[in-house]
Order: structure tokens, then C-alpha cells, then sequence
């Protein structure tokens, strides 16, 4: 018998089993691990940041202190002057000390003992407090033209406040900028001297000579 006729049975059965044998690469193409990242970051959008729950903390705080105030106040007539009673009002439970001027502490900034003096809230947690107040105003409706933690009483009040409690706790926080700005100055003025006395080195005949500033 001719081997080629026994090989031409079995072949097209083989044709036909071919399908099904394809069938599983087809089912299995790529799991739903891309979609993970996406609902991750979702969930994480979702929920708000450090400073969206301060602000919103902050922003019953003073919805409710207005609801307590003798006579009760309504937003609509609140003013600078009373956001300035809000922040005396939240001095009760600062934990700064700040010296009066009768202290023998007063003006410096590390007391060797303690006192009697008061503690009330830091110039820089009120100005934080404020920032956050004056954008949950707007954010709730409020208008940025009548806008009260905005008002020029509430800026001349925390600047009174800053220079109040750097004269009493030695802490001078204009000069601390300054300081910075002039050590960044004078690193720069001494880096371009050494590059000028660099440059003004020549070679003449052999010998070296340093050039000065008046060209001699």
C-alpha cells in the first residue's frame, strides 16, 4: 500500500479539531487589572485633603460661634469687627505665650522660667485661619466684595498682632526674611568676586600678574 494514502485520511479531521484548539487563546486575552488604578484614584479623589477638612472645620466654628453670639448674628450681617471678636475669642485656647510688657521675660524669645502671662492664639495660625475662612466665604455664596474676614480691619488687626508678639516673644519675623535674603546676597557677591579674581589673572613674559580693580 502507497504510505501517502494513510496519511491523507487522518488530515482533515485534524482541520475540523483545529477549531476548538484555538478557542482557548481567544478567551484569555487581558485580565481587569488596568481598571484597579483608575477606581484607586477615584477613591482617593474622593475624599477631601488636609486643608479642604480645616477649612471646613473651621468654617462651622465660626457658622456656630455666629449662632451663640448674644444677639445671635446672621452671616449676611457679620463684619469685619465681628470676625476681629471671633479671633479674641479663639485667644482662650492658644497655647503661645506671650509676655506682657511688666514681664521680666518680655523680649526674649526663650524665658529661662515660667510666668503668669496669658496664652492666646499665634499670629501665624490666625493669618492661616483667616486665609482659609475668607476662601469658604466665597466657596458658600458669599460675595468677594463683601466678603468680612477680607476687610481692611481684619489686616490692620493681625499686623497688630504680628508686631505685638514679635516685640514680646523676640521674635522678629521681617528680619528672619531679611536675613535670609542677605546671606542669599552675599553668597552670590562673593561667588561672582571669586569669579572676577579668576578672570583677571594674565600671563605676560613668563611672569603672573593679578589685575586690579582700577585696571593698574
Amino acid at each position: 500500500m502507497d504510505p501517502g494514502a494513510e496519511d491523507s485520511g487522518p488530515r482533515e479531521p485534524s482541520s475540523s479539531s483545529s477549531k476548538p484548539a484555538e478557542t482557548p487563546t481567544s478567551e484569555a486575552p487581558l485580565p481587569p487589572t488596568i481598571t484597579s488604578p483608575a477606581a484607586s484614584a477615584s477613591s482617593s479623589s474622593s475624599q477631601p485633603s488636609r486643608y479642604e477638612s480645616q477649612k471646613r472645620r473651621d468654617w462651622n466654628t465660626f457658622l456656630q460661634y455666629l449662632k451663640n453670639h448674644n444677639p445671635p448674628l446672621t452671616l449676611a450681617r457679620c463684619s469685619g469687627a465681628h470676625v476681629i471678636e471671633f479671633l479674641k475669642y479663639l485667644d482662650q485656647f492658644g497655647k503661645t505665650k506671650v509676655h506682657s510688657q511688666g514681664c521680666p521675660y518680655f523680649g526674649l524669645p526663650n524665658p529661662p522660667a515660667p510666668c503668669a502671662c496669658p496664652l492666646c492664639q499665634a499670629w501665624g495660625s490666625l493669618d492661616a485661619l483667616i486665609g482659609r475662612l475668607r476662601a469658604a466665604y466665597e466657596e458658600n455664596g458669599g460675595r468677594p466684595e463683601s466678603n468680612p474676614f477680607a476687610t481692611r480691619a481684619v489686616r490692620i488687626y493681625l499686623r497688630e498682632v504680628r508686631e505685638s508678639q514679635a516685640k514680646a516673644r523676640g521674635i522678629p519675623y521681617e528680619k528672619k526674611k531679611r536675613k535670609r535674603q542677605t546671606t542669599a546676597a552675599s553668597s552670590s557677591a562673593s561667588a561672582s568676586t571669586a569669579g572676577e579674581s579668576s578672570t583677571s589673572v594674565t600671563r605676560t613674559g613668563g611672569e603672573t600678574h593679578e589685575g586690579s580693580g582700577s585696571g593698574v
